[in-house]
């Protein structure tokens, strides 16, 4: 059995597949932290990223990816969970990974996706008082009046 093989074994659910010659596991959001101690547990040592993509008109519409990686033989795998909508809400994977703390915060911030039993889940980008998650789709452009310093001359 491959490592890839046992991380997906390690839970229900979890589908293996290729994207790009790169492994992809998708796994179920309530088994995101077994899926990544599997991976740990299985020679995938390296946190490398966790990053999140609203995909507005899919169902569920956001999905969180987390990059891990093997130094010893060198592989990589990508673990996706979906996260629906109206509960974006994973399980925090700070506790395997410390580093994911700084991600975590930034996919909340950006996405407004809650990652339960976060250490700290605040804002990391945007002031605190900044409303709503600017890389939601559905969240409206916004501009900042600007005065050129020709505007008010006469022609």
């Amino acid at each position: 059995m491959t490592r890839v093989e046992t991380v997906a074994a390690s839970m229900e659910g979890a589908v293996v597949a290729d994207s790009l010659g790169q492994t992809v596991v998708r796994v179920p959001r309530e088994s995101l932290v077994t899926a990544v101690t599997a991976a740990r547990d299985a020679g995938f040592t390296m946190f490398i990223d966790l990053c999140a993509v609203d995909y507005l008109t899919r169902d569920p519409r956001f999905e969180v990816v987390v990059g891990l990686l093997s130094l010893d033989p060198p592989e990589r795998i990508r673990l996706l969970v979906g996260v629906p909508g109206d509960d974006a809400s994973v399980p925090s994977i700070t506790g395997v990974f410390a580093g994911a703390d700084f991600y975590e915060r930034e996919a909340f911030d950006l996405f407004g996706i809650d990652f339960a039993g976060h250490p700290d889940l605040t804002r990391i980008l945007l002031p605190d008082d900044w409303q709503g998650h600017p890389l939601r789709k559905d969240t409206p452009v916004g501009s900042v009046p600007v005065q050129f310093k020709e505007a008010n001359r006469a022609t």
